[in-house]
């Protein structure tokens, strides 16, 4: 008598849910590497005139006096980058409900880590910049890139504990809500009041929706999200902090639960079953279609729309939208003298915020952190692997572009100057993260697992 299979520990479907998400980070990291390298050999060829003469046509969308003319970089800048922070706001509110944020023994060395951080790199970079016109560009250094980060970690494999990965996505995941409040607080030059109103009334609509209305379906959410979008575009706050807001009105809950979902999976099935016709397909067979919609109707009032809309737009975020931005933005001209434009106090305050200040930012803090007691270090890592992590950490590419377009004018040196410094600084700090989970880290795959009977 066969004996039945074995089922997958709860812990086991979890790590394995993160893998996935893991991969797919992984591979957009990759596709970003392709855009960034496309774009450094375009922008230094003989068509870099034909690079820069793409990206500033203009764009016009709209109907009678409702228009909205743009250039093509801008359109990404503002818009394709909104549905990525849309996208990062999903997580955020995934991770602060269930995920490696929601409970305080979790909490607590991540958060230290990200704000150790941050705040160093900015600090290293205002002691660089003090009594200089660069001197805005202090949020530059504080940005990490998870794909790109989790693009080179994948290159390891198992050497790297699935807890350091993990321990990494959610230092991001606080990165980018200290990124965010910095463009919301410190980037913002001009206030429209009346279109910021209009922005928050409709907020307030999604939030009634949700949590009065009980709407679930995703149209609605994404018809008024775009409103939000173009208030946010038009007040003076930059439109990606509307993607942000939006994702946080998106339901989150479920109106089956386990129990009634595997009753309903079984009765459809069972009605599946006994409607099987020799010579009749599933599209003649009116029993079976029935039988199918009751499925997917369980399936919808089983799962959430937070997660319908995250899994549904990350392929095209990591493979479209994050790929495009860094072939727009990452085009810089690599001069003769490129070297000597790294020692400009704006090259200097990132390539030092990024390669050195994220080092003992995120280090230290875990440090810190483990020394008083406060928590403890990811499953089967160390301070090696932590330091790794922490050079990771240092690639700032996406993030830290996105905040030099803002910290400084349109067209100004200063832009490119911080571009050339960005590019540099992820490399060295990719390329110095490797290393040291490579040939410095305890190897994670010659480790048996917490609990297991080796």
């Amino acid at each position: 008598m066969s004996q039945p299979a074995e089922r997958p520990l709860p812990i086991r479907c979890l790590l394995q849910s993160f893998n996935d998400f893991f991969k797919m980070e992984a591979a957009g990291g990759i596709a970003l590497m392709v855009c960034t390298v496309a774009a450094l050999v375009w922008a230094n060829s003989p068509w870099a005139e034909s690079y820069h003469a793409l990206w500033q046509a203009k764009i016009t969308v709209g109907v009678g006096d409702w228009m909205l003319s743009k250039a093509a970089i801008l359109w990404i800048n503002d818009g394709l980058m909104a549905i990525f922070f849309f996208l990062v706001g999903l997580e955020i509110k995934r991770e602060l409900m269930v995920g490696g944020l929601s409970t305080p023994s979790q909490t607590v060395m991540p958060v230290a880590a990200a704000l150790g951080g941050m705040v160093v790199p900015a600090l290293l970079f205002f002691s660089l910049n003090a009594g200089t016109e660069s001197i805005g560009g202090w949020g530059i250094p504080m940005a990490t890139d998870i794909a790109f980060a989790l693009g080179i970690m994948s290159l390891l494999g198992n050497r790297v504990p699935v807890g350091l990965k993990i321990f990494l996505t959610a230092v991001a995941i606080v990165d980018d809500i200290g990124a965010i409040l910095v463009i919301a607080l410190f980037y913002t030059t001009s206030l429209d009041v009346a279109a910021l109103g209009l922005g928050v009334a409709v907020l307030g609509l999604m939030a009634v929706l949700n949590l009065r209305w009980k709407i679930r379906h995703s149209i609605p959410y994404l018809v008024l999200g775009v409103i939000v979008w173009f208030a946010f575009l038009k007040s003076g706050i930059h439109a990606t902090i509307a993607g942000v807001l939006a994702a946080m009105t998106i339901p989150a809950g479920t109106r089956m639960n386990c129990v009634s979902f595997v009753e309903e999976l079984r009765g459809a099935a069972e009605t599946f079953e006994l409607a099987i016709t020799p010579g009749k397909t599933v599209l003649t067979n009116k029993e079976q279609q029935v039988a199918l919609h009751s499925i997917e109707h369980a399936y919808n009032d089983a799962t959430t729309p937070l997660q319908n809309i995250e899994h549904a737009l990350h392929p095209w975020v990591a493979f479209c939208i994050m790929p495009v931005f860094a072939l727009a933005n990452a085009g810089v001209a690599l001069k003769a003298d490129v070297f000597r434009d790294l020692l400009t106090p704006v090259s200097m305050g990132i390539f030092v915020g990024l390669v050195v200040g994220k080092q003992i930012g995120v280090t230290g803090a875990c440090w810190i952190i483990s020394k008083l007691g406060l928590a403890k270090f990811p499953d089967r890592t160390t301070l090696v692997h932590l330091w790794g992590a922490s050079c990771l950490a240092g690639v700032g590419f996406t993030m830290s572009i996105f905040i030099a377009n803002l910290a400084f004018d349109e067209g100004s040196r200063l832009v490119e100057l911080s571009k050339i410094a960005i590019l540099f600084a992820s490399l060295v700090a990719g390329g110095l993260g490797y290393f040291v989970l490579k040939y410095l880290a305890p190897d994670a795959s010659e480790r048996p697992e917490p609990g297991s009977n080796e």
